[in-house]
């Protein structure tokens, strides 16, 4: 895994977060993405802002733990992978077209 000073864009960046809460989001110019859980907010918006080429205001960042969940026969515990949200709040006006409207 990359050191956290020399991230690529490609490793902070995983995949659009594509709900039916984070579509309304997209009416008031917020646009939520999964991250690597080393990614901070200042290279999320970095790589958001040369990516799309848009302007970033602000980014949150929150943090969902991986639940316990039992599986198989035996029913054995199995911890699903945490996995980090950001949500990136762009300047009035500009919009990421690969989101639906």
């Amino acid at each position: 895994m990359p050191s956290q000073n020399n991230m690529q864009q490609n490793h902070i960046l995983l995949k659009p977060r594509v709900t039916e809460k984070s579509l309304g989001e997209t009416k008031r110019d917020v646009f939520a993405f999964e991250v690597s859980l080393d990614a901070t907010k200042h290279q999320v918006r970095v790589a958001v802002e040369e990516l799309f080429k848009v302007h970033v205001e602000d980014v949150t960042s929150m943090v969902r733990h991986g639940k316990t969940v039992r599986v198989g026969k035996r029913m054995k515990p199995k911890k699903r992978p945490d996995k980090k949200i950001m949500q990136v709040r762009l300047k009035k006006g500009e919009r990421i077209e690969m989101f639906p409207s």
